[in-house]
């Protein structure tokens, strides 16, 4: 995002929860009436500056989009907040993480678009599709390297050399351990990334995410599924996902393109703004 030379407005924003609030950025075309809006979910323990958060806003609002790029109360690792108590994406649950998916909302609809273009790179994009699901008025889902999301989801990450790599059983043990002798919040480390991790997060995770190949059968509105050719497809089941989702859906594998879009940052922004010129008629 080359932000100096952005043609926007950029405000940011601090949006209100039952705990935490959401930091973002709300970006609003120059001198105009945006003609919609956007909110864009960032990956795990990413946050509202880097990734398609960071690089997507700009496309959106060349095309008149206004868009919200925020933290859910998971972003980055381990966060500081207030004083010296901490939160972040090591202590992150399920069903905190799509509250903030509807606070988000929330914040677009009190500046006059209640009906929000949503997109969702990586866990994010898990968390869009379960957003997108339980909101049929969603004009259009972007999913980003969304994965399968669901009970399985830390066992085939882990499989992949990531989280808990071959020590899941072991880790799962630990925790429910912790758990039971009051010790929740906290962390254990990793072998994999995420690295750190609190141990009730740790067995959510593993327990609580949505499933985002079942929300593909409860979708209403038009859905792009874009993922690089780098992505093992079995965890990021884009295809799989079209050809369940019981609204129209393209998938796009786009090629030399890693899960973070790495030196294809330009040309996925060109592909999302124009598929939503296509797509929703504000846009």
């Amino acid at each position: 995002m080359t932000g100096h030379r952005m043609n926007a407005d950029l405000e940011l924003v601090s949006i209100k929860t039952d705990t935490d609030p959401l930091d973002g950025l709300y970006y609003t075309p120059r001198g105009a009436t945006p003609r919609a809006a956007a909110m864009i979910f960032h990956g795990n323990c990413h946050n509202f500056y880097t990734g398609p958060s960071r690089f997507l806003p700009e496309a959106l609002v060349a095309q008149g989009i206004a868009c919200l790029a925020f933290n859910r109360r998971g972003h980055d690792m381990v966060s500081s907040l207030d004083g010296r108590n901490v939160g972040g994406g090591s202590f992150q649950l399920a069903h905190e993480a799509i509250a903030d998916g509807r606070y988000a909302a929330g914040f677009l609809a009190g500046r006059g678009f209640p009906h929000p273009i949503v997109i969702g790179h990586s866990n994010g994009g898990v968390l869009a599709a379960q957003h997108g699901a339980d909101h049929p008025e969603t004009p259009a889902l972007v999913l980003m390297s969304a994965h399968r999301g669901g009970a399985g989801i830390t066992a085939a990450i882990s499989a992949k050399g990531l989280f808990g790599r071959d020590r899941l059983a072991e880790l799962l043990a630990q925790a429910e351990h912790m758990i039971a002798q009051g010790r929740g919040r906290e962390l254990m480390l990793l072998p994999g990334w995420w690295w750190v991790i609190s141990a009730e997060s740790l067995l959510d995770y593993s327990r609580n995410m949505p499933a985002t190949l079942d929300n593909a059968r409860r979708m209403k509105c038009p859905v792009l599924y874009v993922c690089g050719d780098q992505e093992p497809e079995d965890l990021y089941p884009a295809r799989e996902f079209a050809a369940r989702c019981a609204s129209p859906c393209e998938a796009v594998i786009l090629p030399n393109c890693d899960h973070f879009y790495t030196g294809c940052e330009d040309a996925t922004a060109a592909l999302v703004v124009g598929w939503l010129r296509q797509t929703v008629a504000t846009a």
